[in-house]
């Protein structure tokens, strides 16, 4: 290892399910990686003692010691207060309400933390080592159960003054009375259209509705409904002519709620993450599915912007939110030793 990859961070991406740890040098590698199980029924206690060990664990196993380690990064879902470090109301960490994480984290690791919404997180990492690298206003929609978004601009996570910057799949898209319930609770939602939820809600209409597609009794005999977008992208795939409709339809949500974000944002670049990107730019559905989004987009926003957006799909995947926290932790090194030698 030379000079010039110290010093190294380590990145932490809290997620439901499992926790991702990983240590970095100071261009963006990756030097160890390693998940841990959350166990949220356990609490916030139980799950930050566990982080601090996988923290120990990582840089150990990365051929470091804690002297080589500048600062913490943790990237989590919302809501959250930022500048107090504190989780709010986590949907998918129920019992964790109002819980100090980062002076927690911090106190059971030893190092300094920054803490971030898990999307901007993901985000930040497209802009420094992904896919979104070096642009100015860069938009991070990564389509799963949810959507995720994360908003850098000019170098920066754009938080919001009360740290829910980026809830763009809040954002109004349906203004109808029976537009499609969010599970919010609001109606007319983006979530509600264009995320693999709304996605399965869909397809399972029109198989009920019994429409002519393969994607009947695959569908009715999934055990599951979060595995129907798969399914989905296996029939497009296939030629299915109602798998196709759906990618479309779903192509064409995702570029209105695309459309207010270019117009009060206007970034350089939106970047299309997460479990949903029907097989990305590998698989004919995936790229099916990014020139209708971009054609959409671009056909209903000003030509000027039209001109120079560029959409493409987000590079480092589910590696995106523990890189992208430990490089907001080496930024928010950099500006305190700026600080110091002034």
């Amino acid at each position: 290892m030379t000079s010039k990859d110290y010093p190294y961070f380590v990145g932490v991406d809290l997620g439901g399910t499992n926790i991702k740890i990983g240590v970095m040098d100071n261009h963006g590698k990756t030097l160890k990686y390693i998940t841990i199980p959350t166990y949220v029924e356990k609490g916030p206690e139980d799950a930050v003692r566990r982080m601090a060990e996988g923290i120990h664990q990582a840089i150990e196993e990365a051929g470091l010691t804690p002297k080589d380690i500048a600062r913490v990064g943790l990237g989590s879902p919302g809501t959250m207060d930022i500048p107090a470090g504190m989780l709010v109301r986590p949907s998918n960490l129920p019992g964790w309400d109002f819980f100090p994480i980062r002076d927690k984290l911090a106190a059971a690791c030893g190092f300094g933390v920054t803490f971030a919404n898990d999307a901007t997180a993901a985000a930040f990492a497209e802009y420094w080592v992904g896919a979104g690298k070096g642009e100015q206003g860069l938009v991070v929609l990564t389509l799963g159960t949810g959507i995720g978004c994360g908003i850098i601009l000019e170098g920066r996570p754009w938080d919001g003054c009360h740290s829910h910057g980026g809830e763009a799949a809040h954002n109004l898209i349906d203004i109808s009375k029976n537009a499609r319930w969010c599970k919010c609770g609001q109606r007319g939602h983006f979530e509600a259209y264009a995320s693999a939820t709304g996605v399965a809600n869909r397809t399972i209409e029109m198989v009920n509705a019994e429409l002519k597609t393969s994607l009947t009794e695959p569908v009715r005999n999934a055990a599951r409904r979060d595995m129907v977008p798969k399914l989905v992208f296996d029939a497009a795939e296939a030629g299915d002519e109602l798998a196709i409709k759906i990618v479309e339809e779903t192509a064409y949500y995702l570029a209105v709620g695309m459309v207010s974000l270019t117009h009060t944002i206007d970034p350089s670049c939106f970047l299309i993450g997460g479990a949903m990107t029907f097989g990305g730019n590998e698989h004919k559905t995936g790229r099916l599915f990014l020139e209708k989004t971009t054609a959409e987009l671009k056909s209903r926003i000003f030509l000027h912007l039209a001109e120079r957006l560029r959409v493409d799909f987000a590079l480092l995947g589910g590696y995106a939110g523990y890189i992208g926290a430990a490089g907001l932790a080496r930024q928010e090194w950099e500006q305190k030793e700026r600080q110091v030698t002034r």
